[in-house]
């Protein structure tokens, strides 16, 4: 897996083993010799993961992590502290300033491949969100420069897997300090049955089970789907260093040593929820973009910028299948009298409905859109001249067969629509050419008494001949 690592010692030394070691690997290894050049480096190269020393003159290795997670361009970026310091503390202070982890000097091969191995998969995931994320910013419809660092840490569900019953309540104790609602199991069966029922923010797993394979436990885990997103906190003994390193290739998250320090296990814990909770952000942001990107906020309906990229495809599909596909554009008769008498919110509530109407009464793979204002259009693929026919009067009695609950003194409003349609028949078609030659339609019926459907070629269509009992028309 190719990455870009900056790795910052104020030690010359150090800094060479580290890059000796990366670039056997086949990383793009920067460096930096002081906090200073490290920021600025950060700023230049955007590297994937980050070392850093701990114990430089000037800027501290501290400072410097903060100064990178308080930047929301560079939050979401990997810092690895390598340090000598030992103490349990100074791991905590690092966690607190956003450090994904420690490793102590002399640096373990096998650790340190792992964590780089592990937090850049992890950055990946996180890019690929992002980049969605700057796309929907682009659309103006998302908070921008959100940071991993800003995510909240209290109040997350948290499934132990723990059958030390004297560990198992440590932990708990300890996460009840966020206001956590720890769930303690002591099997795998148990941990998928509960898994199979809840939402969890984090997992954590001894891998010193008596009678389970933890790392096993660990594997099913982040295959399963209901868990494939949830980080994993392992718990292991300094004899577990392989272990460990396997479960970090196995996709989970981050471990902590026994005995566990409940302060080192806290600050843990919230970065792994701080991060998930970021991911889901980010995810959430994206999926909210692309829904207002693409919809009709009202109806709820595609809009047109949706239509004419799908209409396209549609059109090059039926090139090749040789299908025909039928355009309707529809109008809401006398809309703007709805409007001016009974006020915009009874227009919108006659706009919901007619919505809903429409949709109600086509196929699931049929496309319905609002142009805007009261203009609609609807994409029948693969349909016949007659099926079309027989549709676009069903969508028009639809409309006209029983009137619209609202907003008014009587409580309803009769509300009617004219219908232009046009058969596409596979060739070299635009979208603007095939919806202009509907609209044209459309024209016909509204200049012809409305409340009647006009095809191409065709005219008038006439209502006897294509009435049928239709299925119940639904407000």
């Amino acid at each position: 897996m190719s990455a870009r690592v900056l790795v910052v010692d104020d030690i010359l030394p150090n800094v060479k083993l580290l890059e000796a070691k990366l670039s056997s690997e086949y990383y793009d290894v920067l460096t930096a010799t002081s906090g200073e050049e490290a920021l600025r480096r950060v700023e230049q190269d955007s590297p994937d993961i980050i070392l850093l020393d701990v114990m430089m003159p000037g800027m501290d290795g501290f400072e410097v992590c903060k100064k990178i997670k308080t930047n929301p361009a560079h939050a979401h970026i990997p810092v690895v502290m390598v340090t000598a310091l030992t103490d349990s503390e100074d791991r905590v202070r690092g966690l607190e300033a956003g450090a994904d982890d420690f490793l102590s000097k002399p640096v373990n091969d096998t650790a340190l491949m792992a964590r780089v191995r592990s937090l850049v998969r992890l950055k990946m995931t996180v890019d690929e969100w992002r980049a969605r994320e700057m796309t929907a910013s682009q659309l103006g419809v998302v908070e921008q420069g959100i940071s991993p660092m800003d995510e909240p840490v209290e109040n997350a569900r948290v499934l132990l897997v723990e059958d030390q019953t004297f560990e198992a309540d440590k932990i708990a104790e300890t996460l009840h300090r966020d206001n956590d609602t720890v769930i303690p199991v002591d099997s795998g069966m148990k941990t998928f049955e509960y898994a199979s029922q809840h939402n969890f923010d984090l997992l954590i797993v001894s891998l010193n089970l008596k009678k389970e394979d933890g790392l096993r436990l660990c594997s099913h885990l982040r295959s399963n789907e209901r868990t494939r997103a949830v980080p994993i906190l392992m718990v292991a003994t300094e004899e577990d260093l392989d272990k460990i390193a396997q479960g970090l290739e196995l996709g989970a998250h981050d471990y902590i040593m026994r005995p566990v320090d409940r302060n080192e296990l806290l600050a843990r814990a919230r970065t792994q929820i701080r991060r998930k909770r970021f991911q889901e952000r980010l995810r959430a942001n994206y999926e909210v973009s692309l829904s207002m990107a693409l919809t009709d906020a009202l109806t709820g309906l595609y809009n047109r910028r949706y239509l004419e990229v799908h209409l396209q495809k549609l059109l090059q599909k039926n090139m090749e299948q040789k299908k025909n596909l039928c355009v309707l554009v529809l109008d809401i008769d006398h809309f703007k009298a709805v409007n001016d008498t009974h006020g915009h919110n009874v227009g919108d509530e006659v706009l919901k409905t007619f919505s809903f109407r429409l949709h109600d009464n086509l196929r699931s793979f049929d496309l319905v859109a609002r142009m805007g204002g009261e203009e609609f259009v609807v994409i029948m693929p693969d349909v016949t001249e007659e099926m079309a026919f027989f549709v676009a009067e069903r969508l028009r009695n639809s409309i006209a067969g029983k009137p619209f609950r609202c907003k008014t003194p009587e409580g309803e409003l009769s509300i009617t629509t004219s219908i232009g349609g046009a058969i596409i028949e596979p060739g070299d078609h635009t979208v603007e050419d095939i919806i202009k030659r509907a609209d044209t339609m459309l024209y016909e019926a509204k200049n012809n008494g409305r409340n009647c459907t006009y095809f191409e070629n065709t005219g008038r269509l006439d209502a006897e001949k294509f009435k049928q009992d239709s299925r119940p028309v639904i407000e």
